[in-house]
């Protein structure tokens, strides 16, 4: 089971944003060739890409406060 964003560290947080935007490629890519059966996905992949990005600024501005 994967780890919340929350939990996860810098690395993992890393990791997930970077499969979080090749499978937005992907998804895009069977979008204009006509082979995505599921287009909820795109939507979901670009909300988890934006929880990625908020987490990890928020961790930013916490280092610059301290």
């Amino acid at each position: 089971m994967r780890k919340t964003v929350r939990e996860a560290s810098d690395a993992e947080l890393d990791k997930q944003l970077e499969e979080a935007r090749k499978e937005l490629f992907h998804l895009r890519y069977q979008r204009a060739t006509k082979q995505l059966e599921k287009p909820h996905r795109i939507r979901e992949a670009r909300k988890q890409i934006a929880r990625l990005l908020q987490e990890r600024t928020e961790r930013q501005k916490a280092r610059e406060a301290s």
